[in-house]
């Protein structure tokens, strides 16, 4: 695991999301108890509307912006409540 690259205050419900940069060590992976389904996706690929969370959304969109740009920086934002994510 690699450093905190984002922490995210979900202000209408109280959470704090921290999300961290880290290495895939190998592609034998299943979905877990909470989890329907896990897959691996280009970014040309991601299926935005159907991300269950705005977090998840926010910490994407942050990443792709710094991997183009060649550097990774921490992203700290409260997400309030709008559109049809609900988180």
């Amino acid at each position: 695991m690699g450093e905190l690259f984002t922490l995210l205050n979900v202000v209408r419900v109280g959470q704090v999301h921290f999300f961290y940069r880290a290495q895939l060590m190998s592609t034998d992976f299943a979905p877990g108890p909470e989890t329907i389904e896990a897959r691996l996706f280009y970014e040309h690929e991601i299926p935005w509307q159907e991300l269950a969370f705005r977090t998840v959304r926010v910490t994407l969109e942050h990443y792709f912006d710094d991997r183009k740009r060649g550097q990774y920086a921490l992203h700290c934002h409260d997400i309030e409540s709008r559109d049809t994510f609900p988180f």
